[in-house]
């Protein structure tokens, strides 16, 4: 029998502060070796967690957690930080339905201080926990930890402008890895680029100090003055950061792998009465040579065989890929057409734009604000801009698209990924919102196919058939079921069925798949429905509302939330053309869709077709 490892002796988190640096360093390859093993089974984000994981070991060893509190930007590097807080039986579990999750839950433990999915929050909610325990009186450290990628979002610059003034203890450790999803752009991650090329900063800080220290009477006040000056004085001895403009004690860059140099630094910051910016270099997919090599390919990924990298399922062009050449067949013809992503260049399927038409192509960061009124200042300029974006992340973008966009009548496209279920990510990831508040919108018009060969006239409709803003919305990876003998029309929506049948279901997207199931099953039981597929879902054209005005009965199911949808807005029609039959709307009530496959979300909302066969056969079968 083999002896247990260290990971495997230890009763976490209170045993890790007894251990010597080896120890600690052991410590950290055993914790590598299970993200690995686990991710390579249940997939997950590898690549961030795999660099991350002597940072998070070196934060528990030091501070005096769950007292202390450390907020996570993101969220989905938090996989050491599970194992650490005596999650460790658990985490073959994580990101499966009833598992742990993926992220950051204060639903799962105590020492997860704040919940995250989206980039750029830590220093915001950090500072917030930090104000509220100086309020308090509460002496404990509140620690955000943010990566250089979440440095290109805004609300990142709100909570350093804020918390810079925090004349009391407050930490943000800077993860520098030169990567978000995509590789990072833009003026600040050249200014990082600048700052790593002076490795000597500390030390000359720290010398320049200890000199000043010992030069009686007046050392002191000199270096009181220093830190506290603007001049160029300052800057030429200390070298100025940003960051230390905005009122914080700055240091670094430091080794993030460095076990020794992170306690060290993390000790200094944990004695000091100020606000304290700690920049570490780190590597993400650190201590796994393919996602070293390739950290965007493992920085979310499915199963993957551990020892040649290769994932288990193979792969599939998806809606993305499709929709990603037809906008560069677009582009080719149409010299105006500009693509936009936010960190997520193949996440979104533009590398091939990207590189086709390099001078329209523009990633502008983890900044979906910016994205969409830059988009409208392209369209003001007379181009016809495209943001590819998931649907979860078109969320921090919506007063954007109401003030920029809309409200002037510029022609913005939003080609809207991973619309509805997501699966695994969970709560934070779910595109089952964008339906409801792009519903809200005057003049906003949303197209969602259900099939690769209608993203290019969906997309040829949203570039030029309507104006103002529109979009295009459709599902993560492949096409579902199609019916021998279904063609679609290309216009803004396609009956399927007998249109005699008294009974008709109302869809959209990939629902449509499970619709044409169902409706195969109900026809064993003796019972005909026709189907209306949507294909355009706003504004939602008057002759749908006829073809239902003499059924005896519509069931309209929706994968988006039930309040604001397009099945809400399809009800109010029929009611307000005086529909005299009975109305059935399925869509999703709960506020908030926790982590399942997409199969096992779809069946619990009863949106798949059995769940479409069984409400509708009851209904017909009630006495």
């Amino acid at each position: 029998m083999e002896n247990p490892s260290l990971l495997e002796q230890l009763r976490l988190p209170g045993d890790i502060k007894d251990l010597s640096l080896d120890q600690l360093n052991e410590l950290c390859d055993e914790i590598r070796n299970k993200i690995i093993n686990t991710v390579s089974k249940n997939g997950g984000h590898l690549a961030s967690n795999l660099g991350v994981v002597e940072l998070t070991v070196a934060l528990h060893y030091v501070f005096d957690l769950p007292q202390d509190q450390i907020v996570w930007d993101v969220g989905h590097q938090c996989y050491t930080h599970k194992i650490l807080t005596g999650r460790l039986d658990q985490i073959s579990t994580i990101r499966k339905e009833n598992g742990l999750s993926g992220f950051p839950k204060r639903c799962e433990s105590i020492y997860d201080s704040f919940n995250a999915g989206h980039s750029s929050t830590s220093i915001s909610a950090a500072f917030g926990i930090a104000s509220a325990k100086s309020i308090t009186g509460d002496q404990s450290k509140t620690i955000a930890v943010i990566g250089d990628g979440a440095l290109s979002g805004g609300l990142a610059y709100e909570g350093l402008n804020n918390a810079g003034r925090f004349k009391k203890n407050f930490i943000v450790i800077l993860n520098d890895n030169n990567m978000s999803i995509s590789r990072n752009v833009g003026s600040m991650a050249r200014y990082l680029a600048e700052i790593r090329m002076k490795p000597g900063y500390i030390k000359i800080k720290e010398r320049v100090e200890a000199i000043l220290n010992h030069i009686p009477v007046v050392g002191r006040h000199i270096r009181n003055f220093l830190q506290s000056s603007k001049s160029a004085l300052k800057n030429m001895i200390y070298k100025s950061t940003l960051f230390e403009d905005m009122g914080f004690l700055y240091y670094g860059p430091v080794d993030g792998h460095d076990m020794k140099k992170l306690i060290s630094v993390f000790r200094l910051a944990k004695q000091s009465t100020k606000p304290i910016l700690i920049h570490l270099k780190t590597k993400k997919g650190k201590g796994y040579s393919f996602a070293e090599q390739n950290p965007k390919d493992f920085h979310g990924i499915s199963a993957f065989d551990i020892e040649t990298g290769e994932p288990l399922s193979g792969g599939s062009d998806g809606f993305s890929g499709v929709f990603g050449q037809v906008l560069c067949d677009f582009a080719r013809d149409d010299q105006r057409i500009c693509a936009i992503t936010a960190a997520m260049k193949i996440g979104t399927g533009l590398s091939e734009f990207s590189h086709l038409y390099r001078e329209r192509f523009f990633d502008v960061g983890i900044a979906e604000g910016h994205a969409v009124t830059f988009a409208a200042g392209l369209a003001a300029g007379g181009m016809l801009p495209v943001f590819a974006v998931y649907s979860t992340f078109l969320q921090r973008s919506y007063d954007q698209i109401i003030h920029d966009a809309a409200m002037q009548h510029m022609k913005v496209v939003l080609a809207i990924d991973r619309a509805g279920l997501v699966g695994e990510d969970g709560e934070t990831h779910q595109g089952v919102f964008d339906t409801a508040f792009l519903n809200e919108i005057p003049e906003v018009t949303v197209f969602s196919p259900s099939y690769f060969q209608e993203i290019k006239p969906s997309l040829q409709k949203a570039l030029y058939g309507c104006s103002g803003v529109a979009a295009v919305r459709y599902p993560r990876g492949g096409e579902g079921y199609r019916p021998a003998g279904f063609l679609s029309s290309g216009g803004a929506f396609d009956v399927w069925g007998d249109p005699k049948a008294e009974l008709m279901l109302v869809t959209y997207g990939r629902l449509f798949s499970y619709a044409c199931h169902a409706k195969e099953a109900l026809h064993k039981l003796g019972i005909e429905i026709c189907i209306l597929k949507l294909n355009q879902i706003k504004p939602i054209e008057t002759e749908c509302i006829s073809l239902c005005l003499e059924k005896r009965r519509v069931f309209f199911f929706e994968e988006g939330i039930l309040n604001g949808g397009i099945g809400e807005t399809f009800g109010y029609l029929l009611q307000k053309n005086h529909y005299p039959g009975e109305f059935y709307l399925n869509a999703i009530e709960e506020a908030f869709v926790p982590q399942a496959s997409v199969k096992s979300s779809l069946c619990r909302f009863c949106l798949d077709e059995k769940g479409m066969e069984n409400i509708i056969y009851g209904v017909e079968n009630r006495e």
